[in-house]
């Protein structure tokens, strides 16, 4: 039993997404955050920061590391972020003499934050493939069904007879915007966290900005002019377009629904639910799922807009909730856009009269 529906043993088939929660996994987690590690090391080494052989030290010891996550997890609840003692543990893979080079003029949301832009950029990746695909079947249903006549409604009432494609440019052009809004997103979310304690890289004086564009070319990750510890903007744009996605898809669902009711008939659905208590229906699973993922989007998504109120210069209490609904949001995207993918692979347009 999870706690969770996204990753439910049962339920995960209908809401989840396996390929989008990998992501968000412990083991990806812990790559990402040793990713920054072994960047940083390097480029310190590199300026000179840190001794050319500890770089080298820490390098090989990332290489072969593997975290006690039992004791993570206490020191976590107790320290209410991992990366103190996941340094604590890496310090003593390095051993002496080069262990306190591990993680200089680093905190952990430099690290946290880092982590999380390389994985979401993965995730981007594929939930972006996913829209190409979608644009590109929608495309095909419209040539193989957009001149069939079907009525349009306003304000659920039926209003004059219109070609399929109006209906289906409605479900296309949306996302046609929001992969061109995306190029957007990207930039104000993968990008290099790295400020040290309080953002000013106190530690590293006149070369952190040379320590930087190295570890964000070494990550290939953007730079920005400071790091945004506590300016959660990118954040909360990267939650309101997860949210547009599924809402755009909400609606194709809604409309295909209607449309596949038994006295309305205008969309036949192929591998529809069966009942338990009534075997003649084909419910419409796959439609209501996009509706259900919209709305539970659109739920999270305020949850982040709460989360920009940082007090001063972090926030632990706004910071965490972030952690609690941005993997949420990103599964959710990937659940919508690979059910709304099959939908339109198994829906047909009927022709009048049939």
């Amino acid at each position: 039993m999870s706690v969770s529906v996204l990753d439910h043993p049962i339920l995960a088939g209908l809401l989840g997404d396996r390929e989008i929660a990998a992501f968000f996994s412990v083991e990806a987690e812990l790559e990402a955050m040793l990713d920054f590690e072994a960047a940083l090391a390097g480029a310190e080494a590199e300026k000179s920061i840190i001794p050319e052989a500890a770089g080298k030290a820490i390098a090989d010891a990332i290489a072969g590391f593997r975290p006690d996550v039992e004791k993570l997890a206490q020191a976590t609840a107790r320290d209410g972020v991992v990366v103190p003692e996941l340094v604590r543990q890496l310090r003593a893979a390095v051993g002496k003499p080069h262990s306190g080079h591990v993680h200089f003029g680093a905190t952990s949301q430099d690290v946290i934050d880092t982590g999380f832009a390389l994985r979401i950029g993965k995730a981007l990746d594929l939930l972006q493939a996913r829209i190409d695909m979608l644009v590109e079947r929608l495309g095909e249903l419209d040539l193989r069904d957009g001149a069939n006549p079907v009525m349009a409604h306003t304000r659920m009432q039926a209003a004059i007879e219109v070609p399929a494609s109006r209906k289906i440019s409605s479900w296309r052009e949306p996302l046609l915007r929001h992969r061109a809004r995306l190029s957007t997103v990207r930039k104000e979310i993968a990008v290099l966290t790295f400020g040290g304690a309080a953002g000013t890289l106190d530690k590293l004086g006149s070369t952190g900005e040379q320590v930087t564009a190295r570890m964000a070319k070494r990550l290939g990750l953007g730079i920005v002019s400071h790091a945004r510890h506590s300016e959660r903007d990118g954040q909360a744009e990267l939650a309101g377009w997860l949210s547009l996605v599924t809402g755009s898809l909400g609606k194709m669902g809604a409309d295909i629904a209607l449309a596949a009711q038994s006295k309305i008939g205008e969309i036949r659905l192929k591998g529809g639910g069966v009942s338990s208590a009534m075997p003649h229906k084909v419910n419409p699973v796959g439609a209501e799922v996009l509706v259900t993922l919209a709305r539970f989007n659109a739920t999270l998504v305020s949850g982040m807009h709460q989360a920009l109120v940082h007090e001063n210069e972090r926030s632990g209490a706004a910071w965490t909730l972030e952690w609690m609904l941005l993997p949420q949001m990103a599964v959710a995207t990937g659940a919508a856009l690979r059910t709304a993918i099959d939908l339109i692979d198994n829906i047909e347009f009927s022709a009048k009269g049939d």
